[in-house]
């Protein structure tokens, strides 16, 4: 006995891409929002020039406001080398970013009624200053908390940040003026 065997025609499964395209859907948006919140938060430094003739620095020099990082105080230097004030620790043991956010607002007023606007700040640490202490210091020397038409907004102090090495202690940069060997 012969068993007739009936060849039935299978026919080809369609594709759904219907469920991938959904998740395409939201996942691009979603990428491409976080992409615009990470490039927000880059910091633009910049680097001080070296090319630039003894000269040029020489007349430069004078005019750079300067944080100091220092173990146990900061030093705010305007001219370079020329000490405006000194903040100590707290006696807890702590930066007082709070009194160095108003002497940096009254430094700003200074130089505007002056007519010397600056909008560039130099802050300068030791090696083994902690990298919070730096970061803290730059958000602190950038704005400061003010408060217009009833609702907080972050003033502009200082934005252009530049970093340095801090000179060992006790030793001024030449920014003063003095020649090298000069009256004391």
């Amino acid at each position: 006995m012969r068993i007739k065997r009936r060849h039935q025609k299978k026919e080809d499964a369609e594709l759904d891409i219907t469920s991938f395209m959904n998740l395409m859907i939201i996942l691009v948006p979603v990428l491409l929002m976080g992409m615009v919140l990470s490039r927000t938060t880059v910091l633009d430094l910049k680097l001080p020039d070296l090319s630039a003739s003894a000269t040029t620095e020489q007349e430069e020099l004078p005019q750079i406001l300067e944080l100091v990082i220092r173990p146990e105080y900061f030093d705010i230097n305007f001219p370079a080398g020329v000490q405006l004030k000194r903040i100590e620790k707290t006696p807890e043991g702590k930066y007082d970013y709070a009194l160095l956010s108003i002497t940096l607002q009254e430094v700003k007023r200074l130089l505007e009624n002056q007519g010397k606007p600056k909008k560039d700040i130099f802050i300068l640490s030791e090696k083994d200053t902690p990298y919070q202490t730096i970061v803290t210091a730059m958000d602190t020397a950038r704005s400061f908390k003010a408060v217009v038409a009833a609702s907080a907004v972050n003033a502009e102090l200082f934005p252009e940040v530049s970093l340095g090495d801090a000179p060992p202690v006790g030793e001024q940069t030449q920014a003063v003026g003095v020649a090298p060997g000069g009256p004391q």
